[in-house]
């Protein structure tokens, strides 16, 4: 079953300026690994942000030209960790470092579809907000939107993030793709 696509949604804008009084996610009881895919070549990318994404109609990467992508995702301080599940891709965490001296930005972080419900989301976010305090930012910033799934808004304030601004915005489907999920 397919669903139609709003053609407006909201972008909430969440930041967590302590890393204290973070909540302990348990593991998943199912055999995972999280390991650092340094550099990535673009196939591989553009794989994973469309398995985790495309559910949830992820657009804006899919807009850039494999330079534009390369630059983003290739740059030294954007780490990109991709979590397993018994060998298979489960889904990712994009932690921009680039603005490092005022936030570290969790750009994209997500779940194939096969894999959500089974603990891996919250123990990952967990993962990642330990991974970006470790480099001593100021804040963490993330967003979030209505078309994302129900739970990311949810799991992101119980971690510890907080929304500071929210905007609408008007959603433009990418030249030769479906515009429902």
């Amino acid at each position: 079953m397919t669903t139609a696509v709003p053609t407006t949604y909201t972008i909430t804008y969440l930041e967590m300026t302590e890393p204290s009084g973070i909540p302990h996610v348990a593991p998943p009881s199912v055999r995972h690994a999280v390991m650092r895919a340094a550099k990535p070549p673009l196939h591989y990318y553009r794989y994973l942000y469309d398995a985790v994404g495309r559910p949830w109609h992820w657009v804006d990467r899919k807009r850039l030209s494999d330079d534009e992508l390369a630059s983003v995702i290739q740059d030294p301080a954007v780490e990109i960790y991709v979590a397993y599940v018994d060998g298979v891709p489960a889904g990712f965490a994009e932690l921009d470092f680039r603005d490092l001296a005022k936030r570290a930005d969790l750009a994209y972080f997500g779940l194939v579809p096969d894999f959500i419900g089974l603990g891996i989301g919250p123990w990952l976010l967990h993962w990642a907000i330990d991974e970006m305090w470790g480099r001593a930012p100021e804040k963490l910033t993330v967003n979030t939107c209505t078309l994302d799934h129900p739970s990311a808004l949810p799991m992101y304030q119980k971690l510890g993030f907080r929304p500071y601004d929210r905007r609408e915005a008007r959603f433009v489907p990418v030249a030769n793709e479906p515009s429902d999920g």
